[in-house]
C-alpha cells in the first residue's frame, strides 16, 4: 500500500480503512453471513468488532446472506440472551460493537441500505446431524470459538491444519457428518479428549463425547484397514485371557511395542514394560 516502514497502528488502520472504503463504495454486490436468523420479524443478526460487515451489507446494489439453517432463532428478544452470550464466550466483551439487525433492503423513505437482499438458507449436511439423534446437539453451536481458543490440540496446530471449514473441536465434531466420515473421521481421532473444550462451550455442547460418537461412527461403517482390525481382535483375545496377559518376558514385551509404534516413539522416550505382570508378582508373593 506504500506505506512507510515506521508507520503506527493507527496509521496503518487509517490508511486500510482509506483503500477499503472506496472499494465498499464502488462494490456492486456484498456478501456477508449472520450469526442469528430472527424468525419472529424476517431479519438476520450480524455481529462482529470491525464494522466490515455492516459496510457490505449496506453501500453495495445487492446484499447476499448466506446462513446456516441452524442458526435460527425463535424471536428478536432472543437476542437479549444470545448476543452477549457470544460476545462474553467469544472475546471476553459484555457486548460486541457492532450488532446489526437487517430486515430487506431499502424502503422508500430511507436513504442506506441496498436494492436487493437474498437470503440462502444453507443445509449443506446439517439436516444429515439433524436427523442423528446423538449429534444433533452439535447444531446448538453459536460459532463464539470458545473450544478453539481452549483446545490444545488447536492451539499448538492452528486451523488450517484441520483442512475443511470449521475448525477445533466443533468442527472435528460436524465436519465428518457434514462432508463425509471417510474423508474426515481423522479429525475425531486427533484429540485428546482432555474435555475442555466441553467445559467452555456457551451452549454446553458435549464435544468430546461427541467425538467419541464420531469414532464409533466410523467403525460401526466398517472404516477402518484390516490390520487395524486385526490388531484389536488380537488386543481383545490377549486381554481377556489371562495367561497370554503374562506371556512373554518384559524385554520381549519390550521388543515388540517399541518396534512396532515407531512413530510413537519418534518423539517419546522407549515404552519400558515390568519384567513380571502384577499377577505374576501377586501369585509368587502369595504362593498359589
Amino acid at each position: 500500500m506504500g506505506t512507510p516502514i515506521n508507520f503506527t497502528p493507527e496509521q496503518l488502520t487509517l490508511k486500510a480503512r482509506e483503500i477499503l472504503r472506496e472499494k465498499y463504495v464502488q462494490a456492486e454486490v456484498g456478501v456477508t453471513g449472520a450469526n442469528f436468523i430472527i424468525s419472529d420479524i424476517g431479519g438476520i443478526a450480524v455481529t462482529e468488532n470491525e464494522g466490515n460487515a455492516r459496510l457490505s451489507c449496506s453501500f453495495p446494489k445487492t446484499h447476499i446472506v448466506v446462513v446456516g439453517i441452524e442458526k435460527m432463532i425463535p424471536s428478536v428478544t432472543d437476542l437479549h440472551l444470545f448476543w452477549p452470550l457470544l460476545s462474553t464466550f467469544g472475546t471476553g466483551q459484555k457486548i460486541t460493537v457492532y450488532n446489526t439487525i437487517v430486515t430487506g433492503p431499502r424502503q422508500e423513505n430511507e436513504v442506506d441500505g441496498p436494492e436487493e437482499m437474498y437470503v440462502i438458507l444453507l443445509d449443506n449436511g446439517r439436516t444429515n446431524i439433524l436427523q442423528n439423534p446423538k449429534q444433533r446437539e452439535s447444531l446448538y453451536c453459536i460459532r463464539c470459538g470458545a473450544c478453539l481458543n481452549a483446545c490444545p490440540i488447536y492451539k499448538n496446530i492452528g486451523g488450517h491444519a484441520y483442512g475443511a471449514t470449521y475448525s477445533g473441536p466443533i468442527g472435528s465434531v460436524i465436519t465428518p457428518n457434514m462432508q463425509g466420515m471417510e474423508a474426515f473421521k481423522h479429525l475425531s481421532f486427533a484429540s485428546s479428549l482432555c474435555g475442555n473444550c466441553t467445559e467452555v462451550c456457551a451452549v454446553k455442547i458435549n464435544l468430546h463425547e461427541l467425538l467419541l460418537e464420531n469414532r464409533k461412527e466410523s467403525v460401526d461403517e466398517g472404516l477402518t484397514t484390516f490390520s487395524e482390525r486385526m490388531a484389536w481382535k488380537m488386543w481383545k483375545i490377549a486381554s481377556l485371557k489371562r495367561s497370554m496377559m503374562n506371556m512373554g518376558s518384559g524385554n520381549l514385551k519390550n521388543k515388540v511395542v517399541n518396534g512396532l509404534f515407531k512413530d510413537w516413539k519418534e518423539k517419546r522416550s522407549d515404552l519400558n514394560f515390568s519384567p513380571k505382570t502384577f499377577n505374576q508378582m501377586w501369585k509368587e508373593r502369595h504362593k498359589y
